[in-house]
């Protein structure tokens, strides 16, 4: 049974876990114990244990986990198998990177297509999927309902642009455009994407190494 309250700690780590258990499939590993999984991944034992005991008992004593059964939980409680559908709004460098690069389907979330202001890209394909004019976008989702809308474009429309979204139906706002969104409407998520404090996550800890 879940329990009532997960800490975004917890949560943040599950894809990890996801990922770890996907390559360890790859390889052929049937199970792992909590300690090798632990040492995999820089955790520990009692932390991996804490983690998976929010969501249910899913390892056996003397036995460990099985690696795609483990891996099938994970990917349930992340919500993978719910047919999630996702829209881009802007076909820039950085749009158009995640259309062409990054493995939606792999994650649970089939793009459905991509909205754009440019001529030269509107009515375009990119890996398969269709650039439609950004004043085509309200009317695209009464027909075709969205669970996700991505930002990429220029942190100046980010506020109204996810209020269109949300006004049409879109549950969770996946924000690229380098500032913070608030949004004040229940059942609405935000994830806001900063690269900037990835690298400097990463300068600080190398400074602290010198």
């Amino acid at each position: 049974m879940k329990k009532e309250k997960v800490s975004s700690a917890v949560i943040r780590r599950l894809p990890r876990y996801y990922r770890q258990l996907t390559e360890l499939s790859l390889s052929g590993v049937i199970r792992i114990s909590s300690k090798s999984l632990g040492e995999s991944m820089n955790l520990t034992a009692s932390q991996i244990r804490q983690d998976l005991s929010c969501f249910g008992e899913f390892g056996q004593q003397g036995y460990g986990y099985n690696v795609d059964s483990l891996r099938h939980e994970i990917a349930e409680i992340l919500g993978m198998h719910k047919g999630h559908t996702a829209i881009i709004l802007g076909v820039g460098n950085l749009g158009r990177a995640l259309m062409e690069n990054f493995h939606f389907k792999h994650n649970g979330v089939r793009l459905t297509a991509a909205f754009d202001i440019s001529p030269e890209i509107i009515g375009c394909k990119i890996s398969g999927v269709k650039v439609y004019p950004l004043d085509k976008l309200d009317s695209y989702l009464e027909d075709h309902p969205a669970s996700i809308g991505i930002l990429t474009v220029p942190k100046s429309t980010a506020a109204e642009l996810s209020e269109r979204l949300i006004s049409r139906g879109v549950k969770g706002i996946w924000n690229f455009t380098n500032t913070e969104l608030n949004i004040n409407h229940p059942g609405v998520i935000v994830e806001n994407v900063h690269f900037s404090d990835s690298l400097l996550t990463l300068s600080y800890l190398i400074s602290e190494a010198l």
